[in-house]
């Protein structure tokens, strides 16, 4: 839910499901078969070059899996295109952890091996919010959800987490969800099985409102500023961050970690 981080406002840090299929479109790039929503500032000349709005939200239905409870709730299948899709990139994260965790074992000892997630749909599986809003995200919409529901887990995202931190590696979530969430949001990580700490210097969240003095740009951190320099902060305090992964290229960007790992998501775009 991509926030802030994931959820930004409707149009101007978070470009919505309309914006960035037009964008993939007029630039000639396949939306579904990237994975990820693109956003470019070119206009589109005709109607030819916009898809219909109504296949476009169709086809991310199918991509999940759609599965619509008695309640009407609307939920992502584990035998879904996207699921399988993100087993293959966890089967992929976990061979190279493996060897990542092992040889930081045998170095120096003078950095402890960490990963660095995001938490909207890398960790946090945000399509039945995005059902429940008919793809428009409203910060207040957000606020209302988090309080009252606990979003599933990405498709074991949990249990790969898990893992890596049996192994030895320290886990840092960074969000771009604003502080005044952070109750909410570490509540959803505890109950959905990520059972790692979750205190403040493992958990990050967005604080416009009082900016950490280890971001130089303060409240005005463009979403790559704000992660990359979260990520250069918990390197400074010992960590070497293997791996990263994050659902937006601006997740993964701005350095400070040895290799990235990119989840799937066709609904939104954050740069």
């Amino acid at each position: 839910m991509r926030r802030p981080e994931r959820f930004r406002p409707a149009l101007s840090r978070r470009a919505r499901l309309g914006a960035a299929t037009v964008a993939a479109l007029v630039t000639g790039t396949a939306v579904f078969g990237i994975g990820q929503a693109t956003a470019e500032h070119s206009v589109p000349r005709t109607d030819k070059e916009i898809p219909n709005l109504t296949q476009v939200q169709d086809k991310i239905k199918a991509y999940y899996g759609d599965t619509v409870t008695a309640d009407g709730e609307h939920y992502a299948s584990p035998k879904s295109n996207y699921a399988r899709q993100v087993r293959g990139i966890e089967a992929r994260a976990r061979a190279y952890l493996t060897k990542a965790l092992a040889k930081q074992a045998k170095g120096d000892g003078r950095a402890k091996p960490a990963i660095v997630l995001d938490m909207d749909d890398t960790t946090l599986l945000t399509y039945n919010y995005e059902l429940q809003v008919g793809f428009h995200y409203t910060p207040e919409s957000q606020d209302k959800y988090l309080e009252t529901t606990d979003m599933d887990p990405v498709f074991g995202m949990n249990r790969l987490v898990k893992w890596a931190h049996d192994k030895g590696a320290e886990v840092f979530f960074i969000t771009g969800r604003k502080e005044s969430q952070r109750d909410w949001s570490v509540r959803n990580l505890k109950n959905v099985g990520y059972d790692v700490t979750l205190d403040r210097k493992h958990v990050y969240l967005k604080n416009k409102e009082n900016p950490p003095p280890y971001l130089p740009c303060g409240a005005g951190c463009t979403t790559i500023e704000y992660k990359s320099g979260t990520r250069k902060h918990i390197e400074s305090l010992g960590y070497n961050i293997v791996a990263n992964f994050g659902d937006q290229y601006s997740d993964l960007s701005g350095g400070a970690g040895d290799r990235t790992f990119k989840l799937p998501n066709p609904m939104y775009y954050l740069p």
